[in-house]
């Protein structure tokens, strides 16, 4: 067929949202969608906690701080439209020592600074909302709430269906070609031609990058996120979402219990490295992956600056007491007993040559494309208000 007059490479839902934001913006339009794995929302969309973040944690003006407070809206205000469940069940931020508690009065500030309503509270008020947790104080942040990003994204894909949008799965890409007139995306399942091409591919974003001709500066590494969940008598622990107080040279927010739209209570998750970007199980290696990973010199400079807390994410991995001792901090009366297997995450992170780990989103865009390259959570949070950002930019 002649060229379509857009293409979105990625079935998640920061590239399904793209797609639906597109055709709002251009009803009419010819539009394709292509997603690899034979499922929407088959990596980190639909392998998440399920958490509506509030925008609490970034960096000042950054677009994440931007687009997590619009993003958090729309996410709300589309479930409440479609009649897909959800609930704004709040956060708590809990300090368990003096370095936490000075971390947690600087994120106050910033919460302020990025317009989140926040609420400072002590040990004795912490007890009395939630009896079965610990701490020197903690932040509570009304707004943050639980919700299930897969039947979002499957929302989204239905109006786009409904709007004339076309869905390929199974339709892995291995070449971009871009002439002065159009792009076209190739693989073993065929071509698709378009004059404007949004690529958000998650765990495959720099290779994509590098298929289009960006000159790329970073490697996507994997981070296994690796989450166990309470029985069911344990559902009724904490009535919030509890959260550590994160450390804020690293981009992980830390092991957390948190409820789930369906009625669970998870634990986690960690951050270990993954040797395989799309395996989720534990020991998967993929040597692709691997030697991608191993070769490349900001891991090696991320690794030699973060080799404690590597090694410890590792022992945490490896060993479930310590992995428990992490829960126990801020909720002691957890035991091993208690943290049930559960499906693992794997977060796409951004890594520079010089070994700087890229907290924002990060785009970048060829004449006839859009690239988003880091795309981390909130991104599933953020998704609706992303989209707008890169449609406004095509």
């Amino acid at each position: 067929m002649s060229a379509y007059d857009f293409c979105v490479i990625g079935g998640g839902i920061v590239g399904v949202a793209t797609a639906h934001r597109i055709l709002t913006r251009h009803p009419g339009a010819s539009l394709v969608l292509l997603e690899k794995a034979p499922a929407l929302a088959a990596h980190q969309t639909g392998h998440n906690s399920g958490v509506i973040h509030s925008g609490i944690y970034y960096q000042p003006n950054s677009l994440k701080a931007t687009l997590c407070r619009r993003g958090a809206e729309w996410t709300k205000d589309f479930a409440a439209a479609q009649g897909i469940p959800y609930r704004v069940c709040g956060k708590l931020l809990v300090a368990t020592n003096t370095v936490e508690y000075r971390r947690m009065l600087a994120l106050y500030e910033r919460s302020i600074t990025n317009g989140v309503a926040v609420e400072l509270i002590d040990a004795t008020e912490l007890t009395r909302r939630e009896p079965r947790v610990t701490g020197l104080g903690a932040l509570f942040v009304p707004g943050t709430g639980i919700i299930d990003f897969t039947r979002v994204t499957d929302a989204l894909a239905e109006e786009v269906r409904g709007a004339g949008g076309e869905l390929v799965l199974g339709a892995e890409i291995k070449t971009l070609t871009e002439t002065t007139d159009t792009v076209t995306a190739a693989g073993p399942a065929g071509s698709w031609t378009a004059r404007r091409m949004v690529v958000c591919a998650g765990l495959q974003a720099d290779r994509m990058a590098r298929a289009a001709g960006l000159r790329t500066n970073f490697r996507i590494i994997p981070f296994r996120g690796e989450y166990y969940q309470l029985p069911p008598e344990r559902a009724g622990l904490v009535r919030t979402l509890i959260y550590p107080i994160p450390d804020p040279e690293l981009p992980f927010l830390g092991v957390h219990v948190s409820p789930t739209i369906d009625g669970t209570l998870t634990v986690g998750p960690n951050a270990v490295l993954g040797l395989a970007r799309e395996g989720y199980e534990k020991g998967s290696f993929d040597a692709r992956d691997a030697r991608e990973i191993l070769g490349f010199t900001g891991f090696h400079r991320v690794a030699t600056a973060n080799i404690r807390t590597g090694l410890r994410e590792l022992r945490n991995s490896l060993f479930k007491r310590g992995y428990l001792a992490q829960c126990r901090r801020y909720c002691p009366e957890l035991t091993a007993a208690d943290l049930l297997p559960r499906v693992a995450g794997i977060r796409a992170q951004a890594v520079l040559r010089d070994g700087t780990l890229v907290h924002d989103f990060m785009i970048e865009r060829t004449a006839r494309s859009i690239h988003l390259l880091n795309a981390p959570s909130p991104a599933a949070t953020s998704a609706m208000s992303i989209a707008e950002h890169i449609v406004d930019r095509l």
